[in-house]
């Protein structure tokens, strides 16, 4: 009988960073052009299951990137968070920095972050390189990559590779909150990655 796991996943970031955009790719395979910001948190859910069989169920928070909805709740208790920025705004990066550091602060200390260069398609308005968010997840010890919600290229990769990531030899729980992940030592470039786990997962948009 395959294995099931069940993780609370928070996703956090500057306001039109296409959070939103994002979850939607991963759990139904959309994109819209016209997405609303999201108002406190959305709610969603989505099964991995990896080579092996293994089901892993997120619950997903996404949260507003608004300052006055920046609240513990969405992010306590949570297993794993995907912080997201946006390749052409700079500034959204170091956005991602500061809800980092307050993960690090704030949440459990074993949570698996991500950081997430979002809007990949727009490469030609770049201003945040591949080099300086790759060194900043390495020296944090975070998983990497980038994605595009508009295309789809690396959305699936990026939370498969956190399913992989999480402690799946621990006994599967009733409810998110129930396994717990050690912390990662070293920073993983899902760019990378991706290029080598081989299986139905296609490369990171580079």
């Amino acid at each position: 009988m395959s294995k099931q796991f069940q993780f609370k996943l928070v996703l956090l970031g500057e306001s039109a960073v296409g959070k939103s955009s994002l979850v939607l790719r991963f759990v139904k395979d959309q994109f819209d052009d016209y997405r609303e910001s999201t108002i406190g948190a959305a709610f969603l859910t989505q099964t991995v299951t990896l080579d092996d069989g293994t089901s892993v169920k997120f619950e997903i928070w996404d949260t507003a990137g608004q300052e006055r909805y920046k609240a513990p709740m969405y992010y306590r208790n949570a297993n794993c968070a995907v912080v997201v920025y946006d390749i052409t705004q700079t500034a959204s990066l170091e956005k991602a920095k500061s809800w980092i550091r307050e993960l690090q602060r704030q949440a459990d200390p074993s949570i698996v972050i991500a950081l997430c260069g979002n809007k990949a398609d727009l490469a030609a308005r770049r201003q945040v390189t591949q080099e300086e968010a790759q060194k900043y997840a390495e020296e944090e010890g975070l998983m990497w990559g980038e994605t595009s919600a508009k295309t789809g290229e690396g959305v699936a990769d990026i939370f498969t590779a956190i399913a992989k990531k999480l402690p799946l030899t621990a006994p599967p729980s009733a409810r998110a909150g129930g396994a717990r992940a050690g912390p990662a030592k070293t920073g993983v470039d899902l760019n990378k990655q991706a290029n080598t786990q081989g299986g139905q997962n296609e490369p990171c948009n580079c």
